[in-house]
């Protein structure tokens, strides 16, 4: 049985990322909620919104985490990042190859990695922490087989920068144990936070 734990020191492992299709309520007001269990981080990951569409919804959600001081993360575009004052963002892996040498007014510059080799590269590359993936079996991917903990581990013994779990990653204190135990710094949750 899944023992779901929702307290501040559980949560203080955990990066939000936004997915506004899978939310119940209006998208501003979850991740309301989100906030207010004081996540260490959010990511606004809304990919498939073009950058004028990105950059409204983005202005909104940089004060709603101001308020509840989560640090928010912004995702792919970083001439928003830097219009709107956010020194956070994270880009996929061939956007961080081709902006690598640019970043240098960011503070913190993530990426995804899906191999041992991504990890290292990124690292190389500038990125300040790592999400790896996928862990678990997720309904993000569906039919393919997770990459499972011990890549998780080999990631995390290949790199000097916080990696974080994703993929089938909930708001658990076993899960959470499993993938600290690993060498995680913690975990990425989409569907779980974006329904709570």
């Amino acid at each position: 049985m899944m023992n779901t734990v929702r307290t501040d020191s559980l949560f203080d492992t955990v990066i939000a990322v936004t997915n506004r299709r899978l939310c119940d309520r209006p998208f501003t007001e979850q991740l309301e909620r989100v906030c207010s269990h004081h996540p260490r981080a959010l990511i606004l990951r809304e990919k498939d919104l073009a950058e004028n569409e990105y950059e409204l919804l983005a202005g909104q959600i940089l004060e709603i985490c101001r308020t509840y001081d989560v640090p928010c993360i912004l995702h792919t575009y970083t001439k928003v990042a830097r219009r709107l004052g956010c020194s956070r963002i994270h880009l996929p892996l061939p956007l961080l190859r081709t902006e690598a040498s640019s970043l240098g007014d960011f503070s913190l510059v993530g990426t995804s990695v899906h191999s041992v080799e991504d990890a290292i590269e990124a690292e190389k590359l500038g990125a300040s922490y790592l999400t790896a993936g996928h862990i678990y079996v997720t309904d993000c991917k569906k039919g393919l087989p997770p990459r499972g903990t011990g890549f998780l581990r080999e990631v995390c013994l290949q790199v000097s920068v916080p990696v974080y779990a994703i993929g089938g990653i909930h708001p658990d204190e076993n899960q959470m144990k499993e993938i600290i135990d690993c060498g995680a710094a913690g975990g990425c949750i989409m569907s779980g936070m974006m329904r709570v």
